[in-house]
């Protein structure tokens, strides 16, 4: 025989039932944001300080790319280049060639730089490279092949002087912003 209880008598099972269920997920929700917001802390934490750890290591390659950079454009600006490859008594052809050879083997020898500079300042650099390269090469073929590595050295320095702005110190500014941006 199967006694049947009135349902009036399951409600404080049920009752008790689903308070002790509220109370477990109010439990478990309030435990959830806390563990979730504790583990979001120790990653940005962490985070941090493996920037910081990363900085500390690549800085000082980012300025010395930076500081080769600013070689680099120095040595390529023709008003250096033109004056430390001179000699008396060279032609046009030689010294055109002097000074594109030292500006290939220069470039060549700071390529890796570009990873730790900004594209645009990488960009600035080979542009400044390319636009030396046919500045001398134009002034080369603009004089007689007889002409003197002076005159070279005059027609480049005239061409540069009548510019509104001079090229490689837009350049150094450009980077020396960038530096200062690191900072």
């Amino acid at each position: 025989m199967i006694i049947f209880m009135p349902v009036m008598d399951f409600l404080p099972y049920i009752f008790n039932t689903l308070t002790y269920i509220i109370a477990g997920l109010v439990i478990f929700f309030a435990a959830w944001f806390v563990i979730r917001s504790y583990l979001q802390d120790s990653y940005q934490t962490g985070l941090i300080e493996l920037k910081k750890n990363t900085l500390s290591q690549t800085l000082p390659l980012r300025l010395q790319a930076y500081e080769r950079a600013v070689i680099f454009l120095e040595r390529m600006n023709p008003a250096s280049l033109l004056l430390r490859l001179h000699s008396s008594g060279i032609s046009v052809r030689e010294l055109q060639h002097l000074v594109l050879n030292d500006i290939r083997a220069e470039y060549q020898h700071n390529l890796s730089q570009q990873l730790y500079v900004s594209s645009e300042t990488w960009l600035i650099i080979k542009r400044l490279k390319e636009d030396t390269i046919s500045l001398i090469n134009n002034a080369a073929k603009a004089l007689p092949a007889d002409a003197s590595a002076s005159e070279l050295s005059k027609a480049v320095l005239t061409h540069l002087s009548g510019l509104e702005q001079d090229p490689y110190e837009a350049g150094l500014l450009m980077i020396k912003s960038e530096v200062q941006r690191l900072f």
